[in-house]
């Protein structure tokens, strides 16, 4: 595929065949019934046949992988919604939403990336890095180690297990990809030439060659272009709008990493869904809204003054915020163990116990 970018598999030598999913919906069904007038006699027939076949009615999930965030969305993302994950600079939002879509594809869904910031072996570093902490815990490999591997020029390695194989994790974490790499598309996108049309070109293709719907994920929202609209906010609206309405017609969860305006980003406060770029269209069109925060940056006084060791341990851990969730429970404080030099978090979480403010109580 290359749809105003390049689109490929992670193409690692190994066995690509993959199963069809029992679960996965009728694409063809989906897409007849668009924009369609259909009475409720018509619903429950169709529902009601699905159910004889032994079939799934109804929102399909794809679970994220992070324990503590799946109990709160009732199982995952859900086909037609819209998810943005917003967070400060350098705290991790790239690399949460693409452990989301390795947990994906590792599940035997599928998914595609439109990365705006990576190239495709930047990506394919990262999904490394993962896969070795996934499996080895914090005493695998690190991101760092990872990349020196790929820049030796004259390591007798010929082969990508070879150049790992004395890391803990390496091999292993190349193995696994191998399982899974014929179900994670990544496209490399242009923020001159890859607009919502190519984006949408490119899910319809996955979609046609594979019975699984994917997870999509854009990284990020405000990159993709709008020919023909130059001021930011009316771009954002029409971007965040027209990801809404694919979703909802291609019955596809749709993922978009969001940057925050730069007036909020000021060290030591708090960043809400308002101090996101175009915050009014993205917290309207969205159906889940997820912020992530240091937690050093937003704890309360006491529990930093009382309990010396708290600050460094604070700093190891990011908070997210479930800020909207149309399908259930939202303002849900959650948090996540950082394991960065692995480009990844701990997926297990948990709810935050302690209490939370807006602003740093110690300023540097």
């Amino acid at each position: 595929m290359s749809t105003d970018g390049q689109t490929n598999h992670l193409s690692i030598a190994g066995d690509s065949t993959a199963e069809p999913d029992p679960e996965a919906p009728d694409f063809a069904s989906h897409s007849r019934n668009v924009g369609r007038l259909r009475s409720l006699a018509d619903v429950l027939v169709e529902t009601d046949e699905k159910l004889r076949q032994g079939l799934t009615a109804g929102s399909r999930v794809w679970p994220t992988g992070f324990d503590a965030l799946d109990n709160a969305l009732t199982g995952g993302f859900r086909s037609g919604e819209l998810v943005l994950l917003g967070g400060p600079q350098g705290l991790g939002k790239t690399a949460m939403a693409l452990q989301m879509v390795r947990n994906a594809v590792a599940a035997n869904r599928s998914a595609i990336l439109f990365s705006y910031e990576h190239d495709a072996h930047s990506i394919l570093e990262r999904l490394i890095a993962i896969e070795a902490g996934a499996i080895k815990g914090i005493e695998a490999v690190g991101l760092t180690k990872i990349r020196a591997g790929f820049e030796a020029r004259h390591s007798r390695a010929r082969t990508m297990r070879e150049r790992f194989a004395d890391t803990v994790g390496g091999a292993e974490a190349v193995e696994a990809l191998e399982g899974y790499a014929d179900r994670l598309h990544v496209h490399t996108s242009s923020g001159m030439h890859t607009t919502i049309d190519a984006i949408r070109t490119a899910v319809n293709e996955v979609l046609e060659a594979d019975s699984r719907p994917p997870l999509v994920l854009v990284d990020y929202l405000q990159k993709v272009p709008v020919p023909g609209v130059t001021n930011e906010e009316d771009r954002i609206s029409v971007v965040v709008e027209r990801l809404k309405d694919m979703s909802l017609e291609l019955g596809v969860p749709v993922v978009a990493i969001v940057a925050a305006d730069k007036s909020s980003l000021v060290a030591g406060r708090r960043m809400r869904v308002n101090d996101l770029r175009g915050s009014s269209a993205l917290a309207y069109e969205a159906d889940v809204v997820l912020i992530l925060n240091d937690k050093y940056d937003i704890v309360a006084k006491h529990h930093l003054v009382y309990h010396l060791g708290n600050a460094e341990r604070f700093r190891h851990w990011v908070v997210m915020s479930i800020e909207k969730n149309r399908n259930g429970a939202d303002h849900l404080e959650l948090e996540f163990q950082k394991r960065f030099e692995q480009g990844r978090f701990e997926p297990e979480g948990r709810v935050v116990e302690e209490q939370l403010i807006e602003e740093r109580v110690f300023q540097n």
